[in-house]
């Protein structure tokens, strides 16, 4: 069997680049390599900022001969269907074969070398290459045929068990030179054979493997931290950022000014992070030390010490800006800044940022139950919440806003619960992330994301299929774990309405989309809950009676019904609630005079009359008192007559009014039933 590789080398690959360049270089190759029936072995692919390198094993020498058959007219078609085939095929009547009065063209595929199939292989990869971002250069520019990659190539090392495989793309001839590390090393690098490439590579201060840099990196900067008496901040995409930037990593540890520290420490952190690719470090105390970690890409002759000044320097300046904005951002209150909103458009449909914070405040006064207390802190928090967007300090690092609102709040000596009602109301910012924790953040991340969701739906500009421009999926998500996870009652139909007028009080025009908006929340509910083992027809069966919008009460009802149906009581309840309910549907289409009674029941039929006597008020009140086990507790107490019903009484009786009474008394059965939810929705 036999070894190849493939290295394709040239300008630097961005980093964020290089995973997905990785898979589409595994799945071209696999693709190619199936399509003229060679079978593959092993398969590694690695990357570094200057190459994509591939080596395969356990591939054959030669491919196998092969009979491929194609189908055919019949022997009987006419002429011109037989001269038309014999033109596709290339062959003449006395080849094709004929079986059971169709003919048939059989051609034999004699093997091939592996080593041309390669040579096909490799311009057809390249070629087909998809990069998100992607260039022609040089001469052959002008032509828009030429070849296109992500960055100049410059140049192939195609070897099959040592050999090299001719090929030629774009003017680049395949061969077994490649280079070094930039600064490390010098001249051409000829490597021998798949085998020893990893290891040439690595004389020459590169290291192909990514994940074998990743690794210096994470436990190198660890331990450099660790040196200082300080500990790493981890951050895996940082770690793998920094591999796609290197080929023979250093992490090194520097340190800036501690009069930087008085700026906020997740501002340092994005300012290292986003504009240097620095790591962070904290102090024993767990406070963010005056540290940060760069990844060098040579090993320096003075240990790094040049190279750490350099960055600390150009740290320094980025921190200078941040700390600049820090300061210039206090001298204006944020009830100033919130002045400037009135300039900034939420959406051309939907009016301003200054007046959805009109909004907040008055929405706040909407919430009632557990949150009404938080309500005051939360119109003070409504009233500024989205002013820190016209900050210094947010223009910069977008993704600061709302933490960056809470410091200046705590800095202009607000409450504490209005400082975390402005620093949080973005949470949850995703399925796993964090929630609020105070009254008032809760409150204030239920008013952003209730107005939003309204304000979208009732200007038709709902999400459609996979598109979510305005992340509205996300938004109700987060307003279901707000309430679901803090326990919060409330009636979410109410609240839209009251929401949709306070647009129209605006004079934007905006409709009530309440029950649209419960079914949006609805299916939001079910993606959530399938995580949790919550089936989804059931919390259907919930929805479907109407009038259901609280979603503790709902839930307490669903985890309940789920329960019940669990078991035989609920499984054979169930079956005869079904049985029933297409006997009504059925009869119901014929038309059927309901509410007659039958005066000389069957003993069945009067045990099923006795037990829905019993069990149907029982029901309703357990309902009506939220005690949902006790519920499905009363239903089950049916079981027995409903089975003993369909067992002994016939439904369509000759005589129509004993049909009519019987008819009735499904139709109580199914009433009764849907005290509790509709099971005509649940599966099984």
């Amino acid at each position: 069997m036999s070894t190849f590789l493939l290295e394709l080398r040239s300008e630097e690959i961005p980093a964020r680049m290089q995973a997905a360049a990785r898979g589409e270089l595994e799945k071209l190759f696999r693709n190619a390599l199936n399509a003229a029936g060679v079978t593959l072995g092993g398969l590694q692919v690695w990357s570094t900022p200057r190459r994509l390198a591939l080596i395969a094993t356990g591939l054959p020498l030669a491919t196998e001969a092969v009979s491929e058959e194609v189908k055919g007219p019949k022997a009987s078609a006419p002429e011109q269907a037989l001269a038309g085939f014999l033109r596709k095929t290339g062959l003449t009547r006395e080849q094709l074969v004929e079986r059971d009065g169709v003919l048939f063209a059989i051609t034999e595929k004699p093997g091939r070398a592996t080593a041309e199939v390669l040579a096909e292989a490799i311009p057809a990869i390249v070629r087909g290459f998809s990069w998100p971002k992607s260039q022609r250069w040089g001469a052959a520019s002008l032509s828009s045929e030429s070849l296109r990659w992500v960055r100049p190539l410059q140049g192939i090392v195609a070897l099959l068990d040592g050999a090299v495989v001719d090929c030629e793309v774009g003017g680049i001839i395949s061969g077994r030179e490649t280079v070094g590390h930039r600064f490390h090393s010098t001249g051409a690098v000829a490597i021998e054979s798949a085998e020893t490439y990893a290891a040439q590579l690595r004389q020459a201060y590169v290291l192909v493997d990514h994940e074998e840099r990743q690794g210096i990196i994470r436990s190198g900067a660890a331990k450099a931290a660790a040196d200082a008496g300080l500990v790493l901040v981890e951050d895996e995409g940082l770690v793998v950022e920094n591999a796609g930037l290197t080929e023979w990593p250093v992490p090194l540890l520097g340190r800036f000014e501690e009069e930087f520290l008085e700026v906020p420490p997740e501002t340092i952190q994005l300012t290292a992070r986003i504009n240097q690719k620095y790591f962070i470090c904290r102090d024993a105390s767990g406070a963010l030390a005056n540290a940060f970690i760069c990844t060098a890409n040579i090993a320096a002759s003075d240990g790094g010490e040049g190279i750490v000044a350099g960055n600390r320097k150009v740290l320094a300046a980025r921190l200078s800006d941040a700390r600049f904005f820090w300061q210039q951002d206090r001298k204006v209150s944020l009830s100033d800044q919130a002045k400037k909103l009135e300039r900034i458009t939420f959406h051309e449909k939907l009016g301003t940022v200054a007046q959805r914070q009109e909004r907040f405040v008055a929405l706040a006064g909407d919430f009632q139950g557990a949150l009404a207390g938080s309500t005051e802190h939360a119109r003070q928090a409504a009233a500024i919440l989205k002013a820190d967007l016209v900050t210094e300090m947010v223009g910069e690092f977008p993704e600061l806003q709302g933490l960056m609102g809470g410091y200046y709040a705590a800095a202009e000596g607000m409450p504490v619960p209005v400082v975390a009602a402005i620093r949080d109301h973005y949470k949850p910012a995703g399925q796993s992330d964090e929630l609020p924790t105070e009254g008032a953040a809760i409150l204030t991340a239920l008013i952003d994301k209730v107005d939003a969701l309204v304000g979208f739906f009732g200007a038709d500009l709902k999400p459609t299929g996979s598109k979510d421009p305005f992340a509205l999926r996300r938004a109700a998500l987060g307003v279901i774990r707000l309430i679901t996870e803090n326990g919060l009652r409330l009636n979410l139909v109410p609240l839209f309405d009251a929401a949709a007028q306070l647009y129209r009080n605006q004079g934007v025009a905006v409709e009530n989309v309440g029950q649209d908006l419960l079914t949006f929340f609805a299916d939001r509910l079910k993606v959530q809950q399938k995580e949790a083992g919550v089936r989804h027809d059931l919390i259907d069966a919930v929805f479907a009676l109407g009038g259901e919008d609280d979603l503790v009460r709902l839930l307490a009802r669903v985890h309940a019904l789920q329960a019940f149906v669990q078991t035989e009581d609920g499984v054979n309840l169930l079956a005869g609630y079904k049985r029933a309910a297409n006997i009504l549907k059925a009869e119901e289409k014929k038309g059927w005079d309901e509410g007659k009674s039958n005066p000389n029941p069957d003993p069945a039929e009067a045990a099923l009359i006795a037990a829905l006597a019993q069990a149907a008020p029982k029901a309703e009140a357990a309902v009506a008192a939220e005690d949902f086990t006790g519920a499905m507790a009363a239903l089950a107490t049916l079981r027995g007559a409903v089975d003993a019903f369909f067992t002994d009484v016939i439904v369509n009786a000759d005589n129509s009014d004993i049909r009519s009474a019987r008819l009735t008394l499904l139709s109580e059965l199914r009433a009764a039933v849907h005290k509790v939810a509709d099971f005509s929705r649940i599966e099984g």
